[in-house]
């Protein structure tokens, strides 16, 4: 009995650690989806600068400079260091696609559709828990993506109204010492709402919410019997204050927090056995951004950023999150973007995530650090 106790204990703690595998860079949320967004370090929800607002603020639509259409592509890499009880993982690259197109229907309406990756990754650790006996072999894998058709609409000269909805996708695979439960991939919706005012020729406010991602459970049918889980994402409020005292300069401060105590507290796994509760543990977030973009001339603009958020993840749950190591704090960001002609430009982004450790009394510990870089190529008339 104390054997078989010991087992599903055992298998507890490894699905603890591999259930909530995201972990981007406020907590497991990227900081933006395109290149001008990481390079203003998320700092986007009052003067967002591309089509990629539909996602973070779909008002922002209506304050973009274009005629009739703007899109909006590109990629990233995510590199991210990590390791749990000293041992590193070996998968440390990942790509992170993005895109968005807006169309100018007449001086009120404005649509949009963007698509990105918002979460996702995965571990790949050997043994993530030598206090066990043999090799804890933890390899996961996760993505999330959301697709946003949305709409702004100018109601006068200062305020903008937006809405998306939010179709999204998720995927996940985990494979332990004990129990191997294949990809398997799931839907679901939610919404987000925004607004813009402008508070006068220099300042603007803006704001945005985004729902509750209510997801379709995942469900495994193994040799052992069939299990289920339900990860929803988390929803959260932004507010956002940009200052412009003249067309080459803007700075934007903006504060976000994130409900992960909503999704990520505590997680039910429905197995043969019975239920069982995974005590993640995470708990709110409040995010701190402040962005500075300058025109340089005709053809360059520059970025800088920089956004803290304190890890969701406490000392206390360290050893449930081996696998959602979703613990840095501080982020720096550099951008610019270069005019190829009157309608095309290219825009790069480079975030560093400074390396943070979380350790528990029993000197367990899980650390991380990212590296991502972003490409973007937009184009508008």
């Amino acid at each position: 009995m104390k054997t078989n106790n010991f087992k599903r204990n055992a298998l507890v703690v490894a699905l603890l650690g591999t259930a909530g595998v995201a972990h981007a860079t406020n907590g497991d949320q990227m900081l933006g989806v395109t290149a001008t967004q990481w390079g203003m370090a998320g700092a986007v929800v009052a003067a967002p600068q591309d089509a990629g607002t539909v996602l973070t603020n779909p008002a922002g639509l209506a304050t973009l400079e274009m005629n009739e259409f703007r899109s909006d592509m590109g990629f990233g890499f995510l590199n991210p260091p990590r390791k749990a009880d000293g041992y590193s993982s070996e998968s440390d690259l990942y790509m992170m696609p993005s895109g968005a197109l807006a169309f100018r229907i007449d001086d009120q309406l404005t649509l949009g559709m963007g698509m990105a990756g918002l979460s996702g990754m995965g571990v790949d650790f050997t043994d993530a828990r030598s206090d066990l006996p043999g090799n804890q072999t933890v390899v996961t894998t996760k993505q999330f993506y959301k697709i946003a058709p949305g709409f702004a609409y100018k109601i006068n000269e200062k305020l903008n109204v937006g809405a998306a909805l939010n179709i999204d996708y998720q995927s996940l695979a985990m494979y332990n010492s004990s129990r191997q439960l294949p990809q398997n991939q799931v839907f679901g919706f939610g919404a987000t709402l925004g607004l813009t005012y402008q508070i006068s020729d220099t300042l603007r406010f803006g704001a945005a919410y985004i729902s509750q991602q209510n997801m379709d459970a995942f469900k495994w049918n193994t040799t052992g019997g069939r299990y289920e889980m339900t990860m929803d994402a988390p929803q959260s409020l932004q507010l956002g204050l940009a200052y412009m005292p003249n067309p080459g300069l803007l700075v934007e401060f903006d504060v976000k927090q994130i409900q992960f105590s909503d999704v990520l507290d505590k997680v039910t796994l429905k197995t043969p056995g019975g239920d069982q509760v995974m005590n993640f543990g995470w708990s709110d977030q409040t995010v701190y951004a402040i962005g500075v973009q300058r025109k340089m001339n005709d053809k360059t603009t520059v970025r800088v950023g920089y956004n803290y958020g304190a890890s969701p993840i406490g000392p206390e749950d360290v050893t449930n999150n081996y696998g959602s190591l979703a613990v840095t704090e501080h982020h720096l960001s550099l951008g610019m973007t270069r005019q190829m002609s009157d309608k095309a430009s290219v825009s790069l982004s480079y975030v560093r995530a400074f390396h943070n450790k979380v350790e528990n009394s029993a000197g367990r510990s899980i650390e991380l650090e990212q590296n991502v870089l972003n490409l973007q190529i937009s184009y508008r008339n």
